[in-house]
């Protein structure tokens, strides 16, 4: 494997972007602000745009992704590029061995996926998907308290991330796709890599006609069972977990990174109407987080695995899981049916 020799962990990590819409243009952001990280070259076919992103975060820019593969000094390689071009782009540079990001979904479907997990590891370089949710400080406070059983055994878990239609939607506008995606990853991240037993999913095309802007799915789970909500519809932004416990209940903004904790305070027994009105009141704990930019904290993990040569925090197999869950939940959107795992 192509890794940092120990007299150049002082110096600064080298990293390219091959895609300059919306989420690389976010990316070079967070690039450029590190310490110890050169933004080195962006690249896109569409010139004006690339330009423009490397005029202003100071960095080359290439018009052939290929041609910044060969001629640039890079250890990482972010690549966010619509989705069916995921496959063709993460081969070329697995075979430059450069190290890389891709963004979620990881491929077009499972197969696709495969290929690339398959190269990389015979490439010996490290391969990462973007599902940044999970470096999300909330996140993974809650995994921790879930790991405590704090909240004692865990019957559900509701997600909701809904808000206004995306101004620059890449390729055809769906919420499966687009959305639910983050929160299967966000689920197999919280439940230790457990897979839901069925899945049921409805959809509808409200404000557009190439693909679903509404979607709720149900996925059931040994013991546990939860209902995704995503749309482009609701006129404002709201990213929320909720999770039920024999316990204690939890509420996590995943915006604000604010997370609340709730255990119960009945009594068997009601003396009188004002122990009444406080029947069922829980006591709520505000649980202290050290807030931080998940893409931030992705690309300093990264850098840390590739270090300390060790697995990233979201592996291709990760992305692969993610897929396969899509694909049953879009079979079901289809069938109108429960579908099995």
């Amino acid at each position: 494997m192509r890794k940092f020799s120990n007299s150049n962990k002082s110096k600064s990590t080298r990293v390219a972007i091959i895609g300059a819409g919306n989420m690389g243009k976010c990316r070079a952001r967070v690039y450029s602000s590190f310490k110890n990280v050169d933004l080195i070259a962006i690249s896109d076919i569409d010139e004006k745009k690339g330009k423009n992103v490397a005029l202003e975060f100071n960095c080359k820019f290439f018009k052939d992704y290929n041609q910044m593969l060969k001629k640039e000094n890079i250890d990482i390689v972010l690549i966010s590029v619509p989705t069916k071009l995921h496959k063709k782009v993460c081969l070329d540079v697995i075979k430059n061995k450069k190290h890389l990001i891709v963004e979620k979904p990881f491929a077009s479907n499972s197969r696709e996926a495969k290929e690339i997990i398959k190269a990389a590891e015979k490439a010996e370089v490290k391969l990462a998907v973007s599902h940044v949710e999970r470096f999300n400080p909330a996140i993974q406070k809650l995994k921790e308290i879930l790991g405590d059983k704090k909240l004692g055994k865990i019957t559900s878990i509701i997600i909701r991330r809904v808000g206004i239609f995306p101004p620059h939607p890449v390729g055809d506008p769906n919420v499966i796709m687009g959305l639910v995606i983050h929160d299967l990853d966000i689920l197999d991240y919280l439940l230790n890599s457990q897979q839901p037993i069925e899945v049921f999913a409805k959809g509808r095309k409200i404000l557009t006609a190439q693909g679903e802007d509404s979607a709720e799915v149900f996925l059931s789970y040994d013991g546990i069972s939860s209902f995704i909500q995503v749309n482009w519809i609701t006129p404002g932004k709201f990213r929320k977990i909720s999770v039920t416990g024999l316990e204690g209940y939890a509420e996590l903004n995943c915006l604000t990174q604010e997370l609340e904790i709730y255990k119960a305070n009945c009594k068997r027994k009601i003396a009188s109407f004002k122990e009444f009105m406080k029947y069922g009141q829980p006591v709520k704990k505000e649980v202290k987080i050290r807030k931080r930019e998940p893409l931030f904290c992705e690309l300093e993990s990264f850098i840390k695995c590739i270090r300390e040569n060790k697995k990233p925090l979201v592996t291709g197999e990760d992305g692969l899981k993610a897929l396969i869950v899509i694909e049953k939940v879009l079979k079901s959107l289809k069938n109108n049916k429960v579908i099995k795992l």
